[in-house]
């Protein structure tokens, strides 16, 4: 169940006047009390004889009774109560118990106060009721409204749990302002598939992902055409910014600007500066590069699609691997800079993967605000990952691209799963909620870029002489003998056969591969756990995504003679896998 209080009026009559009349698109229907701080109080919804007039001035006696110039000018209090669509329908006589529980609990009618403001509470649709009320008590004093959102909230999942309703999970005051209803009204007349407040709050967000200044940041609001306003202090310092989309006006045609901290808490100025890196950070970045990549400038790398995915990769892996280390402040900077990277690889996504990542961004970026500080020293890393992202431009979608795009794609649902195991742990319902759909998300985003690449990587597989795939197989039972036998069994294992053949020739260690890929993080989420493995060793050894021939070999980094135990090594190889079929 949802509570929304809307913004202060100044108008009791227009308020009674659309809960009672047809509504945007004819879809109030049979409106009616259902309750009243008066149960005498007039019903022009049942009663032929009441009129609007009579139910406004009624409520706004109070309001008329003090002088002028004590009289608020926004004393019109408007609060909705929705339940979910697959809560059972409730009667009127439910709905006026949920009504006098929340007002009580919002100060506006608290029990057994018989000075308390005046209130009715109208139903015009099956599944929510609207509480009107004025802001004037009976004794000419104002209401003691102090937190009441956060009160209604909390009552509400007392309802719930009263009534047997779905438990939505409880807010904790970080997340994004929803646009209120005249907001999604507006974008509908104008043929908007969103309200302002959401295009703005997606596009300022994917400003941020991975910006290294604000002057970098402020650039991008502009080549993403919105209007934003800087405010400046006398000094010449930049205190803050507002945005808004070209052609949301007002009513006298000015642009409707929101402030960063109205979209989002964490799109204020202040927190996007406590993003950006410090002299420090650029320089323990460009020297973890230096060292990664020693024989390419980070301008070539960032040039393609394929080396910024695989970067982005690495970079995901590695927070991967010590998410949980370095305390929670460090984990909250690596949630928050894993919604960067979603968000700029759904900007750059290819066009079979768009709407998966699209949807996987914008789930998880409720995930990425707690109450926990973050410290984004521990994020940097990612968070140039999702600037190298962003500057290399969209993949192709097939071939090298596409399977890298895949690869990342697997890493990020396991750094989402951690993300929700985190948030659970410290009872951040709405984060750990968040987390999860991203991972579901993720999970099809993955089935639509990992379908081809993948088949290929089978292909290989299967072409592999019958002594060389029973040598992977012993290899696997040697190594992870708890998982072994439901891998070989799995339509994927071909694929992590190859998979392991392909490192073995390019002198690596496949046993140590294989220990280094299934210690780290768990396994029991993967849908195919051969799938990921074969991802991981990939990555692990710097192989190529996608499937190629003959793997080009480089310096082994263990003895090739120590791939497996001696039982795995192959009669007459010297434990060496010699090809494919032809």
């Amino acid at each position: 169940m949802i509570p929304s209080i809307h913004e202060r009026g100044s108008g009791t009559i227009g308020l009674i006047r659309y809960l009672y009349g047809p509504g945007t698109h004819e879809e109030h229907i049979d409106p009616h009390l259902v309750a009243a701080f008066d149960p005498l109080a007039p019903d022009p919804g049942r009663d032929p004889k009441a009129t609007y007039g009579q139910l406004q001035r009624l409520l706004d006696q109070p309001v008329n009774a003090l002088p002028a110039s004590r009289r608020p000018k926004n004393h019109v209090w408007h609060l909705s109560v929705r339940a979910a669509p697959e809560d059972p329908v409730l009667s009127d006589e439910d709905w006026a118990a949920i009504a006098r529980r929340m007002v009580a609990v919002t100060g506006i009618a608290p029990d057994g106060d018989d000075q308390a403001c005046r209130w009715a509470a109208v139903r015009h649709a099956d599944d929510h009721i609207h509480i009107i009320a004025t802001l004037v008590r009976d004794d000419g004093r104002r209401p003691r409204l102090h937190n009441e959102a956060r009160r209604a909230q909390a009552e509400c999942r007392h309802i719930e749990a009263d009534y047997g309703l779905r438990r939505v999970p409880p807010g904790d005051g970080t997340a994004a302002k929803r646009p209120s209803s005249a907001e999604r009204h507006k974008a509908e007349r104008q043929g908007r598939d969103r309200p302002a407040r959401e295009e703005l709050h997606e596009t300022v967000r994917q400003a941020v992902a991975g910006a290294a200044s604000e002057v970098e940041f402020f650039a991008r609001l502009q080549a993403a055409g919105l209007l934003f306003h800087q405010r400046v202090a006398p000094s010449g310092d930049l205190l803050g910014y507002k945005v808004a989309l070209p052609g949301d006006v007002n009513d006298d045609g000015e642009p409707i600007y929101y402030a960063g901290s109205t979209l989002a808490p964490d799109l204020s100025l202040p927190r996007i500066r406590e993003r950006i890196p410090t002299t420090h950070d650029v320089h323990q970045d460009e020297h973890e590069a230096a060292t990664r990549r020693p024989t390419a400038s980070s301008r070539t790398v960032v040039s393609a699609p394929t080396a910024a995915r695989r970067s982005a990769t690495r970079a995901a892996w590695t927070v991967l691997v010590a998410f949980d280390q370095d305390g929670d402040g460090a984990a909250a900077a690596r949630i928050a800079a894993t919604g960067e990277i979603l968000d700029t690889l759904a900007r750059t996504s290819a066009a079979h993967t768009r709407q998966q990542l699209r949807d996987a961004a914008r789930a998880f970026e409720r995930a990425t605000r707690s109450h926990t500080r973050a410290e984004y020293r521990h994020a940097q890393a990612l968070r140039r990952a999702a600037r190298d992202l962003r500057y290399s431009g969209p993949p192709l979608g097939r071939g090298e691209d596409g399977a890298t795009t895949a690869m990342l794609i697997d890493t990020l649902f396991f750094l989402a799963t951690a993300a929700a195991h985190w948030h659970s742990q410290r009872h951040h319902t709405q984060q750990a909620e968040a987390a999860r759909q991203a991972a579901a998300n993720l999970r099809a985003a993955y089935a639509a870029a990992a379908e081809e690449p993948m088949a290929r990587l089978q292909a290989q597989g299967l072409r592999l002489v019958q002594p060389v795939r029973d040598w992977a197989a012993a290899l696997l039972h040697a190594t992870t003998p708890e998982i072994a036998e439901a891998v070989v069994n799995e339509p994927g294992w071909p694929a992590l056969a190859a998979t392991l053949t392909h490192a073995y020739q390019a002198g690596h260690n496949p046993q140590e591969l294989l220990t280094e890929a299934v210690t780290h993080r768990e396994l029991d989420t993967a849908g195919s756990v051969s799938d990921v493995l074969v991802w991981r060793l990939r990555h692990i050894a710097g192989l190529p995504a996608d499937a190629v021939e003959t793997p080009p070999t480089r310096p082994a980094r263990h003895s090739t003679t120590a791939s497996s135990p001696g039982a795995t090594r192959l009669p007459g190889q010297g434990g060496a896998p010699q090809g494919h079929r032809r």
